[in-house]
């Protein structure tokens, strides 16, 4: 059965739900990134890419190390792994559900043409 109520999911969808923490992601799939180079094209102060990043960190959407002055943030490929297997069983049972109607609707059709002779 598929868990529908998962703080951890709940979590990685409330980051997700904001382009600018998509955007962030999105830099971060090419490889680690500054907090600078992730707030570069965005239009926010560092101080506010700093708060979407920490929503991205508690959820577990991605790591950073800081060196000296520079805070290196990489994706975290568990968590996005994880959230990609939940959507493709939920994926999975409506094809199945889909399956079911077109073989239903295919029947129906059928039986339709065979009434109509």
């Amino acid at each position: 059965m598929l868990e529908l109520s998962d703080p951890v999911l709940d979590g990685v969808f409330r980051a997700l739900a904001n382009p600018s923490r998509r955007a962030m992601l999105a830099r971060l799939t090419a490889g680690s990134a500054s907090l600078s180079d992730l707030a570069a094209p965005l239009d926010m102060t560092l101080s506010a890419v700093e708060q979407h990043f920490k929503v991205l960190e508690r959820c577990d959407l991605v790591r950073s190390d800081k060196v000296g002055r520079v805070r290196t943030c990489r994706l975290q490929a568990d968590t996005v792994r994880e959230t990609e297997n939940w959507l493709g069983v939920l994926r999975a049972d409506w094809e199945r559900h889909l399956d079911r109607l077109g073989d239903f609707l295919d029947q129906t059709a059928d039986t339709a043409e065979e009434e109509n002779r």
